[in-house]
């Protein structure tokens, strides 16, 4: 079991930056890739980005490219997303979560979830 907690979101303007963190508890964190997706209100929960276990790869949805950039710190038990630029587009609520596999886009391949951060940027 790994308990997953979100923090770090709030509201920003157009343009502006947020880092979110995601602390992870329980199982080793190292044997996890770690993933971002998020929320609109309306809308499924879509992709975001990804890590590799020691971190060493990361993936991005195309709509966040060069933008949004994950990291981890497999000492500290955590996954980062630095957010600049932020668009109005990019708000809604974001959920880390963790998977034993590399490279998976969808919502129903990760195992365990944070309970959600609320990003709103207003334009």
């Amino acid at each position: 079991q790994v308990q997953l907690v979100d923090s770090g979101g709030g509201l920003v303007q157009a343009g502006g930056s947020l880092r979110l963190s995601c602390a992870a508890y329980g199982r080793t964190f190292s044997n996890y890739c770690m993933g971002w997706f998020r929320q609109a209100p309306g809308k499924e929960r879509e992709f975001v980005a990804a890590i590799s276990w020691s971190g060493g790869r990361t993936h991005y949805a195309d709509s966040v490219k060069g933008r949004l950039t994950i990291s981890r710190d497999n000492a500290k038990n955590t996954v980062d997303l630095q957010m600049n630029s932020l668009k109005p587009e990019d708000t809604a609520v974001y959920y880390c979560a963790a998977t034993l596999e590399w490279l998976v886009v969808v919502r129903a391949g990760y195992d365990y979830w944070g309970q959600g951060t609320q990003v709103t940027v207003s334009s």
